[in-house]
């Protein structure tokens, strides 16, 4: 199976044990990294949902890409300026190219949908109250000694 993926502003055909170089990603050599943003989907002739299709896929490294030398002149003007640029990209394997969702997006799931306590208004409120009076009783003071 195959899909077409967007990272970094570039388009990418992958498939399962592909190795791919993109814009840096963050994450370390060994992580795992789902992309997201699929735009085509399929094997061999026939088309997939890519709205359903994940695509998992391993940092092998961070790196720097290959020098780009950038020259400037002017003729007649003695006017000549060369600077170089590298730039970072993540070199990625992908693992697996498939339909159905990941561990990674069903545990993120989890997550967002689980109930958060609201436990901090209520501990910052009495607080507050409590920290208040001492503020105004500061300025009160310097009031009776003027």
């Amino acid at each position: 199976m195959f899909a077409v993926v967007r990272t970094g502003g570039k388009q990418y055909r992958v498939a399962e044990g592909d190795k791919i170089a993109v814009e840096k990603l963050a994450g370390d050599a060994g992580d795992k990294v789902v992309l997201d943003d699929i735009l085509l989907a399929g094997e061999g002739e026939s088309l997939a949902d890519a709205g359903k299709v994940t695509v998992s896929a391993e940092i092998i490294a961070q790196a720097k890409s290959e020098k780009v030398v950038v020259f400037k002149k002017r003729r007649r003007h003695n006017y000549r300026r060369k600077n170089g640029h590298r730039q970072q990209m993540t070199l990625l394997r992908i693992v697996g190219v498939g339909e159905g969702k990941s561990a990674a997006k069903k545990a993120a799931a989890k997550k967002a949908d689980a109930p958060v306590k609201d436990t901090s208004e209520e501990k910052a409120a009495p607080k507050a109250r409590k920290a208040a009076p001492a503020k105004d009783a500061a300025p009160a003071a310097k009031a009776d000694k003027e």
